[in-house]
């Protein structure tokens, strides 16, 4: 069913998935409201640097293009009257820079409500797509398309989000120390602004790194040292993967390829989240790092290859994100890539006396033995297949 503004229909009150689509990456989040319309707190707010609510009743997948919420309708607390999702532009763009806008309402993989935002000649920074509301006993899904002047700061303050640009100075001494703001900033590693340096900790908590991309592209054959095996209508599929090093020297290698997923609580401290061969997985892959143990961890080199379908980077979209604990979301994407080249070096963790210096390569390679020899990790390799 495709929507107009101001429009409304019933949803069913199950798991759902609301799905904003872009020709332009946006940022697009989600607010928990109750009966002032406002948000109770920061748990409320669903978006990149917070992919999921306290209670697990949304949670967010995707980036860019291609974002996606799952709701789960029936984990919402009663006085919940509504979930409202939103996009806004990144940079100094506006909604008539995107090209196309559609938010989108699904079920098991089948679209139930579509609607499109008519963004030309729009001049806003931001938008609020739609709203999931309770009427009676009854859930609603309503398409409002109503733009706001600004951009996430104060769209996020309009909905009361206590909010922060940067995290903010230390307080000076006082009985009872303020609660933290949420911050909204992430980090994205560039050509010119290659690295990052977290501070020492203990204890960095579970590093979660996700590759994205979009899983649609195709031209029907594989490439780089898979290059004619595969002759599928079918997506993309990119592996991600890791060398690992441990302060006493062991390596290993953390892939689906061959089966060596890893374990978090054990040598090497790093374990892949499963593999997605079917392209129904929205949210990519994950790789997860055991951070309590860093300093047993030497270095962690993060790489994709495209296993199957089109050899051309610039149709994966791919992007890599890397959630610490208490720090922004750090970012980088996967751009200047070779055609000709299936392999991606992506970045490295590097432990430095206790921190965790990350550095972006971007570095693209035509196999594994071909990045091992360049970058110089001496392992021994044979053809292998999932």
């Amino acid at each position: 069913m495709t929507m107009t503004p101001g429009g409304n229909a019933s949803i069913p009150s199950q798991v759902l998935t609301v799905r904003v689509l872009s020709g332009v990456p946006v940022d697009a989040s989600s607010f928990r409201l109750y009966a002032s319309g406002k948000v109770k707190g920061d748990p409320d707010m669903v978006f990149y640097g917070q992919p999921v609510n306290d209670d697990a009743s949304v949670k967010l997948t995707g980036a860019g293009t291609d974002t996606a919420f799952t709701v789960d309708i029936n984990r919402l607390r009663p006085d919940v009257e509504k979930l409202a999702f939103t996009a806004t532009c990144d940079g100094n763009m506006t909604l008539s820079g995107l090209k196309r806008l559609t938010i989108q309402v699904e079920q098991n993989g089948s679209v139930l409500l579509t609607g499109d935002v008519d963004v030309n000649g729009r001049q806003e920074a931001a938008l609020i797509l739609g709203e999931i509301y309770r009427r009676n006993a009854e859930w609603k899904f309503r398409f409002i398309a109503q733009g706001f002047n600004g951009g996430l700061k104060p769209l996020a303050e309009h909905f009361g989000v206590d909010i922060s640009d940067a995290p903010a100075p230390a307080p000076a001494p006082a009985p009872t120390p303020e609660p933290a703001k949420i911050s909204l900033s992430k980090v994205s590693l560039t050509k010119e602004k290659p690295t990052i340096s977290l501070a020492k900790r203990d204890n960095f908590g579970e590093i979660k790194i996700n590759l994205n991309w979009n899983q649609e592209s195709n031209t029907g054959s594989g490439g780089g040292m898979f290059g004619g095996m595969f002759n599928k209508s079918k997506g993309i599929d990119l592996d991600l993967g890791a060398f690992v090093e441990l302060q006493d020297g062991t390596k290993g290698v953390i892939q689906a390829l061959g089966n060596t997923f890893g374990r978090l609580n054990a040598e090497p401290f790093v374990q892949l989240q499963g593999d997605d061969r079917t392209g129904q997985v929205r949210d990519g892959e994950w790789l997860h790092i055991n951070g309590r143990e860093w300093k047993k961890i030497r270095e962690v080199l993060i790489y994709a290859f495209i296993y199957e379908g089109v050899a051309s980077w610039d149709k994966t979209d791919g992007v890599v994100t890397m959630h610490i604990p208490e720090q922004p979301p750090i970012e980088t994407r996967l751009t200047e890539g070779s055609n000709r080249h299936n392999m991606c070096a992506i970045a490295r963790l590097v432990n430095e006396n206790g921190t965790i210096k990350v550095e972006r390569l971007n570095q693209f390679y035509s196999g594994h033995k071909d990045m091992d020899n360049a970058l110089g990790w001496g392992f021994r390799w044979s053809a292998g297949s999932k």
